[in-house]
C-alpha cells in the first residue's frame, strides 16, 4: 500500500498540513473543496504522459544542469559566494532558472529516485547556500553587480522577490521529496529577511514580477510560520495602488493598475498576471477569503472567454509578452509564452481545489495538451519560448526566441526550459484529489492513485490510451468496507459520454463530474467512455484575424495543418477547409512517437483571378491551374508541429 505520509517539518507542523504531492498543497485548515493526494500517492506508470515524463527525466533534467553551467548561472553563485572571481552574466533573474531546475530535480527524484539526481541537487544546493549573505539576502546577480547598496533599488525590474519565490518553491519540493532541509533552511532565511523588510509598516513595495506570493504560501504550508502567509497576503493586496507607478513605470504591464480584489480581467505581462492570480488563490484558500476568491473566479472566466487562444495559449502580444484587449488573438503574432500556459495550469489547479468546479480541470487539460506541450520537443530537450498558431512559408526567424528557428536548446532568457522540466516532473500531482467522501479524478493517465477516505485507505488503478482513445477504466485495487464516492471528470467537449459501472451503462453529462457511490470491493471497475468525434471549431466573430475561419479538434487536442504533411504543390498558406466534408481519423504508431492523424478535404485558392497585390483588383494575375481544386488535407496534433523541421503551419483555416 502506498504510504500516505510526507517528509520534512516538525510533528507540530505536520499536524497542520497534509504534505500533498502537488506543488500547491493547502493546509488542513484551508477553505478548499478538495485536497491534493499525498506525496507518492499518485503516479503515472504508462501511456502518453509517462513517455513525456521519461523524456524529461532522461534528456532534459540532466542537460538542464549542464546548461546552467555553460550559461553562467552557477558561476554567478560562485562569484557571489566568493569562491570564484568574475562578473555576473545573464539576466538579473538568472538565479530563478537554477531554482526551477532544483524544483524539477526534486519532483523527479520523488518520481524516480537516483543517486546521480540526489548528488546533483545537493551540489547545487550547497552552492546556493554559500552564496547567501549573512543576513539572509540572496540574489547573486544583484550581489555581484551592485553590492549591498543595490538591494531592492529597482523592484519593477530586479526580480529579487521573483527569484526568492522560485527558491521557496524549490526548497519545499526538495524537503518533501528527498527529506533534505538544506535548501529549506536557505529559503527560510530569505523569507525571514523579506518579512523583516517589507510590509504595511515597513517598506511598502512590491516586486515587478509576481511569484513570491505562491512561494511564501507554500513555505507557510511547509513550516507552519504564519508570517509568510501574512506577507503573501500583503503583497497581493498592495498591488494596484500606485507602487510600481511611483518608479515612473506604466502599471498595466505589471498587473498593478487595479487592485486584485477589484480587477475583472487579467492584463499586462501574461506570466506575471497568472502567477499573481495563482498566488492570490493560495492566499484566498488559506485565509478563507471569499471576496478574493470571487474576484479570481471573475478574472479567470473573462480570461478564458476573451483572452485565451484555442490552444490554451495566453498572451497575444510580442510587445510586453502581454495579454491584449478582448478578442485580440492574432494567430501569427501570438506570443503564447510556454511559461504563461504553465502559470495558467497552476492557477486553474488552485481554483479547482478551492471550488470543485470542473471548468478549471477542463482549462488545465486544454493548456497541458496544447499550449504547454507544444513548447517542448518530442525528445524532451529543445523548446519553444513562443507558441504561435500560424507560421507562414518562408518565414524568417527574428530574435533568439522566434519560432522560425524551430525549438532550441536554451534561450537568452531561459525561463521556459526549467519551467517545463518542473511541470513534467510534478505532473502526477495534478491528476486527482480527495476529500472525506472519496476520490476525484481530474486528468486522465495510466497510473495508480491512493488516498485516505474516512477512516480507511483506498487504491485504484487507471488504465487508458487517452488522448488517442476515449475509454478511461478505473479499477479498485484496495478499499475498506465503508461506501465512498469515485468522481470522474467528463470534459465539456465530450457530448454523448457514458459511464459503465460493473457492466451497466448510463449517460454522463459533459462539463460535470460523474459520481459513483457504493461500498466497493477489490476488482470493481468503472469506465468513462468519451466519444472522440472530430469537432470543427468556429472562430469568434470578434477575433478579426481569424473571422470566418475554422479549426479541428479531437478529444483534448487541437490540430494543425503543417506543410510536411500536404501533397506536393499544395501550400498551407493557400489552403481553405471544406466544412462538412468527411474527416477520417487513423492512428499511426510510428509517426512522431505515435499520433492520430486527421484527413479531410480542402481547396487551394478561390477559383477566381487574384489581385496582383493585396489591396487592389485593378491589375490581376492568374494563380495557376490548380486554383480552386479539391485537395486532401492532413492535420496532426498541434503539439507535434516543427518536430520534423520548420515549415508553414496554421491552426485556423478559412472556409472553402
Amino acid at each position: 500500500m502506498t504510504s500516505l505520509t510526507s517528509s520534512g517539518g516538525t510533528a507540530a507542523q505536520q499536524s497542520t498540513r497534509p504534505g500533498g504531492g502537488s506543488p500547491a498543497s493547502p493546509t488542513t485548515s484551508a477553505a478548499v473543496r478538495w485536497r491534493p493526494l499525498p506525496l507518492g500517492a499518485a503516479s503515472i506508470t504508462g501511456g502518453f504522459w509517462a513517455c513525456r515524463q521519461d523524456a524529461n527525466a532522461d534528456a532534459a533534467v540532466p542537460a538542464g544542469r549542464d546548461r546552467l553551467e555553460s550559461a553562467g548561472n552557477l558561476q554567478n553563485l560562485r562569484v557571489a559566494a566568493g569562491v570564484a572571481e568574475g562578473t555576473a552574466v545573464g539576466p538579473v533573474f538568472a538565479d530563478s532558472d537554477v531554482y526551477k531546475w532544483l524544483e524539477a530535480a526534486a519532483w523527479e527524484y520523488g518520481r524516480r529516485p537516483t543517486e546521480d539526481l540526489l548528488r546533483m541537487q545537493r551540489e547545487v544546493t550547497a552552492l546556493v547556500a554559500q552564496a547567501q549573505a549573512d543576513d539572509g539576502y540572496l540574489d547573486s546577480v544583484v550581489q555581484v553587480r551592485y553590492g549591498r547598496d543595490g538591494r531592492y533599488q529597482d523592484l519593477p525590474w530586479s526580480h529579487e522577490h521573483y527569484c526568492a519565490g522560485h527558491l521557496m518553491q524549490a526548497a519545499v519540493a526538495q524537503a518533501r521529496c528527498t527529506g533534505d532541509r538544506a535548501l529549506l533552511d536557505v529559503a527560510v532565511r530569505v523569507a525571514d529577511h523579506l518579512v523583516a523588510t517589507f510590509g504595511e509598516d515597513l517598506r511598502h513595495d512590491v516586486d515587478g514580477h509576481p511569484v513570491v506570493e505562491m512561494g511564501l504560501v507554500e513555505l507557510f504550508r511547509e513550516t507552519g510560520d504564519r508570517r509568510y502567509l501574512d506577507l503573501a497576503r500583503y503583497f497581493v493586496d498592495a498591488r494596484g495602488h500606485g507602487l510600481i507607478e511611483s518608479y515612473g513605470e506604466e502599471p498595466t504591464y505589471f498587473s498593478d493598475r487595479v487592485p486584485v480584489r477589484e480587477a475583472t480581467t487579467v492584463e499586462g505581462h501574461a506570466v506575471r498576471a497568472v502567477y499573481l492570480a495563482a498566488g492570490a488563490a493560495d492566499v484566498a484558500a488559506e485565509l478563507g477569503d471569499k471576496e478574493l476568491l470571487a474576484a479570481l473566479e471573475t478574472q479567470f472566466d473573462h480570461m478564458m472567454a476573451t483572452k485565451t487562444y484555442l490552444t490554451g495559449g495566453l498572451g497575444a502580444r510580442w510587445e510586453g509578452e502581454s495579454f491584449g484587449d478582448e478578442y485580440e488573438l492574432p494567430p501569427d503574432r501570438a506570443y503564447a509564452e510556454t511559461c504563461a500556459a504553465i502559470g495558467g495550469v497552476q492557477w486553474a489547479w488552485r481554483m479547482l481545489l478551492a471550488t470543485g468546479d470542473p471548468k478549471y480541470a477542463d482549462a488545465a487539460e486544454r493548456m497541458l495538451f496544447n499550449g504547454f506541450l507544444a513548447g517542448v520537443s518530442l525528445a524532451g530537450d529543445e523548446y519553444f519560448y513562443v507558441n504561435p498558431l500560424q507560421l507562414r512559408g518562408g518565414a524568417h526567424p527574428h530574435g533568439n526566441r522566434s519560432p522560425g528557428h524551430g525549438r532550441r536548446g536554451w534561450f537568452d532568457c531561459a525561463c521556459c526550459p526549467p519551467n517545463i522540466m518542473r511541470t513534467f516532473a510534478s505532473l502526477a500531482g495534478y491528476l486527482a484529489s480527495s476529500d472525506s467522501q472519496g476520490v476525484q479524478v481530474h486528468q486522465f493517465a495510466t497510473g495508480e492513485l491512493a488516498a485516505r477516505v474516512g477512516a480507511g485507505e483506498v487504491r485504484v488503478a487507471v488504465e487508458t490510451d487517452y488522448p488517442w482513445e476515449g475509454i478511461v477504466r478505473v479499477r479498485v485495487e484496495e478499499t475498506g468496507p465503508e461506501a465512498w464516492t469515485l468522481s470522474l471528470r467528463v470534459p465539456g467537449w465530450a457530448s454523448g459520454a457514458t459511464v459503465v459501472v460493473q457492466g451497466a451503462e448510463s449517460a454522463a453529462t459533459p462539463g460535470e463530474y460523474t459520481q459513483v457511490t457504493r461500498a466497493w470491493a477489490a476488482g470493481d471497475v468503472v469506465e468513462v467512455r468519451l466519444p472522440l468525434q472530430v469537432r470543427v471549431a468556429d472562430a469568434h466573430s470578434r477575433i478579426d484575424a481569424v473571422r470566418g475561419c475554422v479549426a479541428l479538434e479531437r478529444g483534448p487536442l487541437v490540430y494543425t495543418v503543417e506543410q510536411a504533411d500536404q501533397p506536393d504543390g499544395v501550400a498551407v498558406d493557400d489552403l481553405r477547409l471544406v466544412v462538412g466534408a468527411d474527416v477520417a481519423a487513423s492512428h499511426d504508431p510510428d509517426l512522431l512517437t505515435g499520433v492520430t492523424v486527421l484527413t479531410t478535404t480542402g481547396r487551394v485558392g478561390s477559383g477566381d483571378v487574384q489581385p496582383a497585390w493585396p489591396y487592389s483588383s485593378a491589375t490581376s494575375v492568374d494563380t495557376g491551374g490548380a486554383d480552386g481544386e479539391e485537395v486532401p488535407v492532413v492535420a496532426l496534433p498541434y503539439y507535434v508541429w516543427a518536430n520534423r523541421g520548420v515549415g508553414a503551419m496554421r491552426v485556423w483555416l478559412p472556409r472553402a
